[in-house]
């Protein structure tokens, strides 16, 4: 009898557990089908030229997604250009260099940075950072990349305080926790033993780390970037505060625009008709761009398991 219960409680497990799984699915197909439905307007209206319009008049009924498109990849890209480097050398201080009574604090510290909420984030970002960046950094950059050829219009125009790298620079902050976390977590599993061979055939710290701990972990450092990206490419309230919100494709790093989140959460709530529809379309829109990232860092990772152990 005992044997027969255990044998049904198994197969109870299994085909709960595979719900479960399914259930997750389930979840994605109801929003993209549920964006998609909603968007159906705006998707009958305007066809694929949505895409690429840098129009968006609701007094007209002229919409289009280039502006916030291009604002949320920028400014998610220069959010990783910041957090990467600085996270990896937090995760690398905490794991190899910082003495046992210093690691701990710090760690807990910077997991006590993803714990703030993003408006605080964007709280700080415009009443403190950007009057200072305004007033100290910002004008000292212009002057700075000015004979650069390339970089002067890179980093040009008035020195408003807010725009797309201020958004970025506040999104790197925001994503910093979550890629140290797991950077920090994936260098903590590498075995003693490689890294004390390594250091006893003369190995310096970055020697280590640049031939032992990252290729042991590249697919945890890979997927904790990920992880920061996807932070990066939904976040709201804190770009929304400091982004600009305007609808205007950005000449520099300086200049305001727009992204998706921000378009969201200022206008959704009085939408209504055609522009609710276009709405929902770049909701649609980010939810795709997300799901293509993620998948292209999946095939990446894959990659990289398919080549360990080959000859270069």
């Amino acid at each position: 009898m005992k044997k027969n219960q255990r044998a049904v409680m198994d197969v109870v497990f299994e085909n709960a557990t595979r719900v479960f799984a399914f259930l997750v699915f389930l979840l994605l197909a109801g929003i993209m089908v549920s964006l998609a439905y909603g968007s159906r307007a705006s998707i009958a209206e305007f066809g694929l030229k949505f895409l690429w319009t840098n129009d968006w008049d609701p007094v007209k009924h002229v919409y289009g997604a280039l502006v916030p498109i291009v604002g949320t990849v920028v400014t998610s890209f220069v959010a990783l250009i910041i957090a990467v480097p600085v996270s990896f050398g937090i995760a690398l201080f905490l794991t190899e260099l910082s003495p046992a009574w210093l690691s701990r604090p710090v760690g807990t510290a910077i997991e006590m940075l993803a714990a703030i909420p993003s408006i605080i984030y964007g709280m700080w970002g415009l009443f403190v950072f950007v009057p200072l960046f305004q007033a100290y950094i910002q004008p000292h950059l212009i002057d700075f990349f000015a004979p650069i050829p390339v970089l002067s219009k890179v980093f040009a125009g008035p020195p408003f305080g807010i725009g797309v790298f201020t958004a970025g620079l506040i999104l790197s902050i925001m994503v910093i926790p979550f890629i140290t976390a797991v950077m920090r977590d994936v260098f903590e599993v590498v075995p003693p033993m490689l890294k004390e061979s390594a250091y006893g055939l003369g190995g310096t710290t970055w020697e280590v780390v640049w031939k032992v701990v990252l290729p042991y972990t590249k697919h945890g450092v890979i997927g904790g970037i990920m992880l920061g990206l996807g932070r990066a490419l939904g976040e709201t309230m804190a770009v929304t505060f400091v982004i600009g919100n305007a609808f205007n494709l950005p000449d520099s790093l300086f200049s305001p625009s727009n992204s998706i989140a921000s378009a969201l959460a200022n206008e959704f709530n009085e939408a209504g008709g055609m522009q609710k529809s276009a709405l929902l379309e770049l909701g649609l829109i980010l939810f795709l761009i997300t799901t293509v990232v993620l998948a292209l860092s999946k095939l990446l990772l894959l990659r990289l398991a398919r080549d360990e152990g080959t000859s270069r």
